[in-house]
């Protein structure tokens, strides 16, 4: 079987290594190298890196509007392409090239979380679970029929990062489910995703990650697991602007007003909301590095109310 493998960031990784692993992956695709770091410069893209370790060629078209990219890969005359994380929607034209046309790695149980931040957004709303699912695309945005999913549970404690790298195990894990039965000759069987219950993942931006006090601890907990690593949430806390990597709701504000230093000890420091409080545990305080409550509270000893 000849497979062409669409990726572009770290959580693909997983995915190109599974689809590789009988050595079918004939040529990788992936975003062009761009502008990372201090300095600036060209930086290649986590799949590019592990094609180029796999010794698999890379084609880094800037889309495929032009006549000639969609030539070269039909040149490559590829049975499947696997899609995962690409970032470039695929026009119909290129959707038709593979003999079994273009499969989808997707973090989350469509149609539930369509879009580009299904990970995040779906511990922002509290889910109880999310999953991976593995998708004939279409040329709607993650509209396409399912062939296989796999359900996972959202733990409290999880935040986007933790939750990206299990998802992104468990997408390989799918997509070799996938691949398995391709190569048997058992094709899964597409099941349409239910009309009802389509909700979209929005790209995230980094002003969504300054919490307004005003909201409930609830919520802007999970905003705090949601938002790390990126953009990793911030807000004022007494007269400075601090990030926040790690928080619980607590239910009591005490009938302070939102924003309000409530208490500030070693376990955390306790910050009144419109419904409830919010303890930040870990905190990040401008130019510097992720700390305890306790080490900024050495720093800022005027907001200490306990040992």
């Amino acid at each position: 079987m000849r497979i062409v493998f669409a990726g572009t960031p770290e959580f693909a990784v997983s995915s190109l290594r599974a689809a590789a692993r009988h050595h079918e992956v004939v040529a990788v695709y992936t975003q062009p190298d761009r502008p990372a770091g201090r300095g600036r410069g060209l930086a290649p893209s986590p799949v590019k890196l592990e094609a180029v370790a796999r010794g698999i060629p890379v084609f880094q078209p800037e889309n495929f509007k032009d006549e000639a990219a969609r030539q070269q890969l039909q040149d490559l005359q590829p049975d499947l392409m696997v899609v995962v994380a690409y970032g470039l929607i695929l026009p119909r034209a290129v959707l038709a090239i593979p003999t079994h046309g273009c499969w989808n790695v997707h973090a989350s149980l469509l149609p539930r979380w369509r879009g580009a931040a299904p990970i995040q957004r779906a511990i922002q709303a509290g889910d109880a679970q999310t999953g991976v699912c593995l998708m004939q695309m279409e040329a709607g945005l993650d509209t396409g029929p399912v062939l296989l999913q796999q359900a996972l549970p959202i733990l409290p404690t999880d935040t986007g990062g933790q939750l990206h790298d299990k998802l992104a195990e468990l997408g390989a894990q799918v997509l070799a489910d996938g691949l398995g039965l391709l190569r048997a000759g058992l094709k899964p069987v597409v099941q349409p995703q239910p009309t009802e219950g389509v909700t979209y993942a929005h790209k995230l931006d980094k002003a969504e990650a300054r919490l307004d006090w005003s909201a409930d601890a609830a919520s802007l907990a999970r905003s705090v697991r949601a938002f790390n690593p990126w953009p990793i949430a911030e807000a004022q806390l007494a007269g400075e602007r601090v990030r926040i990597h790690g928080a619980v709701a607590l239910d009591d504000n005490g009938g302070h007003a939102p924003g309000t230093v409530i208490a500030a000890a070693r376990e955390g420091i306790d910050i009144a909301c419109g419904q409830g409080a919010l303890r930040l545990r870990v905190l990040q305080r401008e130019g510097g590095k992720a700390i305890t409550a306790a080490d900024y509270l050495n720093a800022r000893r005027d907001l200490r109310t306990g040992a």
